[in-house]
């Protein structure tokens, strides 16, 4: 077995390199939405308390196990001294692989939509024209997968390059320029006319609507909004140097995960409520509604280009976080990293080929409740896999191995009251929580 071991090159790169894992296409369209339809600022105010207790409770223990361990998800157990709980990391490798194979299908149509965008494919139409556009495109067996498989080989290149050569240095020019593409949208929304119905509909607090499924949806999205339970955090966290605090990181990669969302809101809403649009629209509010509001918008077609390049982006510093455990994993049985992450690559794309047929010429063939494949796959991980892992990371790191975890993120030093709490988060208060989003998910409980 292979014995020498990555790092990361500063505490920055990983800082940045995690919250690019967190930040992905979900904060962008899905945030805003389930934000306004759940009592705006009465639902962020919600979501931030179950980000920053519960969510960052689990990121951190996983971060914790993977520094501990030192090594891949599926070896992590093993060397700790607990090979019986192997399986956890094999369960949270299938997940990535599962994962990634369909959002870079989804990530292809947003290069696509770049290219599109800069060749005015949209100008002048209107939105069931672009509707039928985005339909008759997604439906194709050959250009989709073109995309797919662009995007895969972009986040190929990128891993192939290592942790601090390829995903660190990726990651600290990226970000950066997500945030500045972000801000400058938000600038322009807010300020259309017609945007405060937008800034209204996300922001002011409406607490009539605040129910228990509004809380649901906060912690599901707080869940899967921070990369939990998919390897990725044991992985990025097995190359953290002893010096870095873990815990004063992960509260910084936690705020920009959700400073990310919160600009996403201010971006897109007063935008598509300046135009009396539905922003109800899911996936069809990236791909149909935006553009329709980009085409009546001032600066319009400049503005297009660079949201969808922020999408690239977002989805990018992602699914690079994804590929990367099951590299990782590859390189310490031996493989060198190029034919890890190319043979990795490869085994995504052709996964990715069955999701992208199914909302094409293979629509009428359904797999786990009547849904097509990339929708099955979704189902599988969101409803199932994800809160699965989840959970037992926090079994594992709350009452498997507590004192390692408390020396791992304390130290020498005794712990203090907030250490505590974390574990007694972990051991009562997650458990709970994700086992209700599974159980939700699955429909054995409704809220």
């Amino acid at each position: 077995m292979k014995t020498s071991h990555e790092n990361w090159g500063s505490r920055l790169g990983f800082i940045l390199a995690t919250a690019g894992s967190a930040i992905g296409l979900g904060n962008i369209w899905k945030f805003p939405y389930i934000a306004g339809e759940n009592g705006g600022a009465a639902f962020i105010i919600i979501y931030l308390g179950i980000v920053f207790t519960i969510g960052l409770s689990v990121m951190l223990a996983e971060i914790a196990i993977g520094r501990s361990a030192q090594t891949d998800a599926i070896n992590a157990f093993r060397k700790i001294g607990k090979p019986g709980w192997t399986f956890v990391g094999v369960l949270a490798i299938m997940t990535a692989v599962i994962i990634l194979s369909f959002y870079s299908v989804v990530a292809g149509w947003c290069i696509a939509y770049i290219v599109k965008s800069a060749g005015g494919a949209f100008s002048g139409m209107d939105a069931d024209a672009i509707g039928g556009a985005f339909g008759a495109f997604i439906g194709s067996p050959v250009a989709p997968i073109v995309y797919h498989g662009i995007f895969a080989a972009i986040t190929v290149s990128i891993v192939i390059g290592g942790v601090s050569g390829g995903i660190e240095k990726t990651s600290k020019f990226l970000m950066p320029l997500l945030f500045v593409i972000l801000i400058a949208l938000v600038a322009r929304s807010v300020t259309l006319p017609g945007a405060a119905k937008g800034l209204e509909f996300f922001l002011a607090p409406d607490f009539s609507a605040i129910s228990a499924h509004t809380v649901m949806a906060a912690l599901g999205q707080a869940f899967f909004s921070l990369s939990l339970g998919m390897s990725i955090l044991l992985t990025y966290g097995s190359y953290v140097d002893r010096q870095t605090n873990l815990g004063k990181s992960v509260m910084q990669i936690t705020f920009l995960d959700t400073l990310v969302a919160i600009l996403a809101g201010l971006a897109i809403l007063p935008a598509v409520f300046a135009f009396g649009l539905d922003p109800a629209a899911g996936p069809g509010l990236t791909f149909v509604t935006l553009p329709t509001v980009f085409n009546a918008m001032p600066g319009g077609y400049f503005f297009a280009i660079i949201f969808f390049v922020l999408l690239t982006i977002a989805a990018l510093t992602s699914s690079i976080s994804i590929l990367e455990p099951v590299v990782a994993f590859f390189s310490n049985m031996g493989v060198s990293r190029k034919a890890a992450t190319v043979g990795s690559g490869v085994l995504i794309f052709l996964l990715g080929i069955p999701s992208s047929l199914s909302v094409g010429i293979w629509s009428d063939i359904h797999f786990i409740k009547g849904q097509g494949f990339l929708d099955s796959a979704s189902w599988l991980t969101d409803k199932l896999l994800l809160p699965i892992g989840g959970l037992l990371i926090c079994i594992f790191a709350g009452w498997i191995v507590p004192s390692m975890m408390t020396r791992e993120v304390s130290g020498d030093a005794t712990p203090g009251v907030l250490t505590r709490g974390w574990l007694f988060i972990l051991r009562f208060v997650a458990p709970v929580a994700i086992l209700l989003i599974l159980l939700s998910g699955l429909e054995i409980v409704a809220f």
